[in-house]
Order: structure tokens, then C-alpha cells, then sequence
């Protein structure tokens, strides 16, 4: 007998508790898919979470002044599924350095620098983060280099992504 087997009768074993709950009770259609949606998304929701939490502990080996909290609010806010972000692309699932840098990079512009209000003046996209680049890179080497928060001097309220 293969592994294979074993796996198989317990998939057998689910499918059968899923269509016949009780004893001479049967589902009917919609109520089985019903039942494997809700199961499809709670196992999402856990493979979220457990990629939430690996990213996390990237984002805190490239950067080991970024605080944990910071760490799971980028991982969170970048590892959302269908987000578009880039911790959801090819590269942010495989936790590419390249992506996972990208999105505190992310994080610290939007957060720790006067980006957002740069756009609400009007300016450019690229022109706001040319103009903010300096306090952004000033902030990931004083991580890297494992040393917490330092102040950038914009007064922010720190409450989370945008």
C-alpha cells in the first residue's frame, strides 16, 4: 500500500462527512459546496496567515531595526490576497529579497516621510519619491544596520498602511 492511499481514504473518509453529515441525512448540492467553499476559504485564510508571518520574519532578517509590529504591518498589509501588492506577486510569495525590500520600502515612504502630502500637493508620483528617497533610504540602512525607528521629523500618526 502507498502513502498515496492512506491520503486518499482520508480525502474519502471528508467528502463522504461533507455529503452525508448524520446518518440517513443527505445534503444536497448547493449545501456540499456550500461546505467546501467555507472549507476553501478557512484554509486561505491559514495559508495567509502562515505566509503573513514568514514574510514578517524576512522582512525582519534584511531589517533587524524594523520592529516585529512594523514587520507583521508590512507583512500584512503587502500579503493580502488580491491586493495587487507586490508581497502577493511571483516574487513576494517565493519572499525575494528584491520584493520583500520593495515593500518596506513601500511602508517607510508612505509612513515615515511626507510622500502622501507631496501628492496631495499635486506633485508627480516620481517627482514626490525622488524628493523623499533620501529619508527613505536613511531609514532602511539605520535597519539594517539593526538599529530601531530613528525620527524623520514628520510627524505621523504611525495608524497602520494605506
Amino acid at each position: 500500500m502507498s502513502p498515496d492511499d492512506g491520503a486518499s481514504r482520508d480525502n474519502q473518509a471528508r467528502d463522504l462527512a461533507v455529503i452525508q453529515p448524520f446518518k440517513g441525512q443527505r445534503l444536497t448540492d448547493e449545501e456540499v459546496r456550500q461546505r467546501r467553499r467555507e472549507r476553501a476559504r478557512e484554509r486561505r485564510e491559514m495559508e495567509d496567515l502562515d505566509f503573513q508571518a514568514k514574510m514578517a520574519q524576512e522582512i525582519r532578517r534584511l531589517f533587524p531595526g524594523c520592529s516585529a509590529k512594523r514587520a507583521q504591518e508590512i507583512a500584512r498589509h503587502t500579503g493580502t490576497r488580491g491586493s495587487g501588492r507586490v508581497g502577493r506577486t511571483a516574487a513576494g510569495r517565493a519572499l525575494d529579497e528584491d520584493a520583500i525590500t520593495g515593500a518596506v520600502i513601500a511602508s517607510v515612504r508612505h509612513r515615515d516621510t511626507a510622500y502622501d502630502a507631496l501628492l496631495m500637493e499635486g506633485h508627480s508620483r516620481e517627482e514626490a519619491r525622488a524628493r523623499v528617497w533620501d529619508d527613505v533610504e536613511e531609514l532602511l540602512e539605520a535597519w539594517r544596520a539593526g538599529r530601531p525607528s530613528i525620527s524623520l521629523g514628520y510627524p505621523l500618526d504611525g495608524g497602520g498602511q494605506r
